[in-house]
């Protein structure tokens, strides 16, 4: 079956089509079309993603890349002789996105109905008015091309995102249960038991900020540039050169520095709930120390920076990978599945995969590409959701759910 697949949660509008073949046990898939409009340069001047920003980013957006990626699947036809009305549903469904309605009765009903059996849309979690964007703009196309949508749950999509591996071709055969997946993201850090496909369990989570929150935060202490994440993983393995700059770093002071002076003073920051006895997280605390560090030591030099920002990384990776080995090993898991922005961070990635090789753990990434928000992992998902013989959801009822939990729905 071919599957439309839509992402709008945050600050990614995404489209994509898949070629779904196979059962659960081995599953395969072939990308047709995947385009991504990504918002992040137009949010960084603010420091962080807007939520109505964001809400008419993808109504400008979602048009364009359906017909680029109708294209690329080579399944964009013109409507030869008259053209179909778009019905009042719709009309009234996008009433709240003028701009989306707009582009929608100019493009849609000059198209045929294309060669797709479903439509998969990210319904949750996320920000309420971009995820209603999504949502609206397939219930819209379902009721023009008549054919069924299927809700995903964002976090199942990253879940299943590290299992794909190769090019435009792939399959979903290299996993064994029980499985253990590591959510981190700018939302989200949380540990899910995964028996089986569509039964999920947290068996741990962050008790105030996610690790990717409290990246940015700490990313914006230091003065590094939106978004923080990737700032403060190139400072922390950066080196200071002879002109006292620090590669690859944008906006980093670089003050003159005496030559005996330590490349990484002396900087401890806590580990916090490293032996709480559950799996459960907690981040600002540890956000809170670096702050409380920044007020002792007043203005720093470059050397400080990159020792704070060190630090910072070395506590939030040995916490991630300490919970994570100890899960791992509590519930015999035989995979590991991470997911989520923050699992493309290098530190991050190494330590995980020398604990799980230690343990005999397989262990699973996303690839480049797959770690943000996209639309494969939402088609993906969505496939599974269709194996899993679903009740099938009324698109009437439909609606966004900001704080959706994996393994609950809202249906």
């Amino acid at each position: 079956m071919n599957i439309l697949s839509i992402e709008s949660s945050c600050d990614e509008s995404a489209i994509s089509i898949l070629e779904a073949k196979g059962g659960v046990k081995k599953t395969s898939f072939k990308i047709l079309g995947n385009n991504i409009a990504s918002q992040v340069k137009l949010h960084a001047q603010y420091g962080g993603v807007f939520p109505m920003m964001a809400k008419r980013e993808h109504a400008k957006n979602l048009i364009p890349l359906l017909k680029k990626t109708l294209k690329e699947a080579k399944i964009l036809y013109p409507v030869s002789g008259i053209e179909y009305l778009v019905s009042k549903k719709v009309k009234i469904i996008l009433n709240r996105e003028p701009e989306l309605l707009e582009q929608f009765l100019e493009f849609i009903p000059t198209i045929q109905k294309p060669n797709i059996d479903a439509i998969a849309v990210t319904y949750g979690p996320g920000l309420e008015p971009a995820l209603w964007v999504g949502i609206n703009f397939a219930k819209a196309l379902a009721i023009v091309w008549d054919i069924p949508v299927i809700p995903v749950n964002h976090m199942e999509g990253h879940i299943l995102s590290a299992l794909k591996k190769g090019g435009n071709k792939f399959s979903i055969s290299n996993f064994q249960f029980p499985i253990l997946s590591l959510l981190i993201s700018g939302g989200h850090t949380e540990l899910v038991l995964v028996k089986k496909w569509m039964n999920y369990k947290i068996i741990g989570e962050t008790r105030d900020d996610a690790v990717g929150e409290a990246f940015d935060k700490v990313a914006r202490m230091l003065n590094l540039p939106y978004p923080g994440g990737p700032q403060i993983s190139k400072l922390a393995g950066s080196s200071r050169s002879k002109s006292g700059k620090t590669p690859g770093v944008k906006d980093t002071p670089t003050p003159e520095v005496e030559e005996d002076f330590d490349l990484f003073p002396p900087v401890k920051l806590p580990r916090p709930m490293i032996n709480s006895g559950d799996f459960d997280f907690s981040f600002s605390g540890l956000k809170t120390a670096v702050l409380y560090l920044l007020r002792e030591l007043g203005k720093l030099n470059n050397n400080q920076k990159i020792a704070i920002a060190k630090e910072f990384q070395d506590a939030a990776t040995e916490v991630l990978t300490s919970k994570t080995m100890k899960a791992a090993k509590k519930f015999k898991v035989r995979t590991i599945l991470v997911g989520g922005g923050v699992s493309a961070n290098k530190q991050i990635r190494t330590t995980l995969i020398k604990a799980a090789k230690k343990e005999k753990i397989n262990i699973h990434f996303p690839e480049k590409g797959l770690s943000v928000d996209n639309s494969i992992m939402i088609g993906m998902a969505g496939y599974f959701r269709f194996l899993s013989k679903s009740k099938k959801p009324n698109i009437r009822t439909l609606k966004a759910c900001g704080n959706l939990k994996i393994g609950t729905t809202t249906l």
